[in-house]
């Protein structure tokens, strides 16, 4: 093999294999055109220039110039046309990125210190792997129960940072199957190196059957609700708005007024905060009286509480949301110590009862 059969067989860019990878390249490659055409013209003119302008004799006086109108518009218009073409066209990639798609297949990502969880919908599992169907809009919503890492998947053009204490998101959808890589491509300590692991991308059919074959838990939502009653938080989220926190049922997504008088709206970032920081948006007519619950609950559970919270559907008269109790009832006396509910953000929250 001589080295020019070589030299094209080593990949310059990885695969393209996501919905934003062509465009992305595109505009790369676009931006290394532009910067070689300008420095090749720019060096150019300064080696024609330094050549037809130079001095020629010791006493020699240059012509003096006062100024050029046109010249000068010419080369701040152009520039600013160019650069806002760029930008126009950059922030269309970055909206497009970053704006989060009505349907999708959501999966929950988890990274620590070195190591990648996912968490799908239908409860499996998977450890520095992701399985995803071909063709299908992918939602990943990301949490650090550590350090800061950042989720790259070269293959599909996307990196996102995994903030500890904040939700993040990323989506894209697969269009090429095959085996992927999968990085860290955040400093995150001395085995950052070994934060590693493959995407794989599957036909809809043998994605389906990984499904049926791979282990399964209960899925988030299941999860969360058992959470949810075992923490006795269906004591105070009633269906009705009577309860000591608000009522759940069809509360994400809606915005939730405060008692400042503002509103937020009710996604999982607030849902998050006032599980584990309950004074800090407090809704209108509840009292701050919840004690936090950082440290007692993981990322993970928290994340589990959320995905119940997400699936309790609009109220329906009559009838009590999934794990709503009537009647606020105090734990039996034969049940070990619980925590009973009191919402002072979004109703997401548990107030310990343990003995002092």
């Amino acid at each position: 093999m001589n080295s020019s059969s070589f030299l094209f067989q080593v990949p310059i860019m990885p695969e393209q294999a996501s919905n934003f990878a062509f465009e992305v390249d595109l505009f790369y490659y676009f931006l290394t055109a532009l910067t070689v055409v300008f420095t090749v013209a720019i060096a150019l003119a300064a080696l024609v220039f330094m050549i037809k302008y130079r001095r020629r004799s010791n006493g020699e006086v240059p012509e003096q110039i006062e100024g050029a109108m046109k010249l000068e518009i010419a080369w701040t218009v152009i520039p600013f046309l160019i650069t806002m073409f760029i930008f126009a066209w950059g922030a269309k990639l970055y909206y497009q990125m970053y704006t989060d798609p009505k349907e999708s297949l959501e999966i929950f990502i988890t990274g620590k210190q070195w190591m990648w969880r996912a968490q799908h919908p239908d409860g499996q599992r998977e450890i520095n792997e992701l399985h995803l169907p071909l063709g299908r809009r992918v939602k990943l919503t990301m949490t650090s129960e550590d350090v800061l890492h950042a989720y790259s998947i070269p293959a599909f053009r996307t990196k996102t940072d995994v903030v500890p204490g904040r939700y993040t998101t990323s989506w894209f959808t697969p269009t090429k199957t095959g085996t992927y890589h999968l990085f860290c491509a955040e400093y995150c300590g001395t085995q950052h190196s070994g934060m590693i692991g493959k995407i794989v991308v599957m036909e809809v059919a043998d994605y389906q059957a990984w499904l049926r074959g791979a282990p399964r838990d209960a899925t988030p939502a299941e999860a969360g609700q058992k959470l949810f009653t075992g923490l006795a938080c269906n004591n105070c989220h009633l269906e009705s708005d009577g309860g000591r926190g608000p009522a759940l049922a069809g509360l994400f997504g809606t915005d939730q007024r405060l008692q400042d008088g503002s509103t937020v709206k009710v996604d999982e970032t607030y849902l998050r905060e006032s599980i584990l920081n309950p004074g800090a948006k407090l809704a209108a007519g509840y009292q701050d009286d919840m004690p936090t619950f950082q440290g007692l609950v993981t990322e993970e559970q928290v994340a589990m509480i959320i995905a119940y919270i997400k699936s309790i559907g609009p109220r329906q008269p009559g009838r009590s949301a999934p794990g709503a109790n009537p009647v606020t009832a105090p734990p039996s006396p034969a049940a070990p110590p619980q925590t009973a509910t009191q919402t002072t953000g979004s109703g997401a929250a548990t107030k310990s009862n343990q003995p002092k």
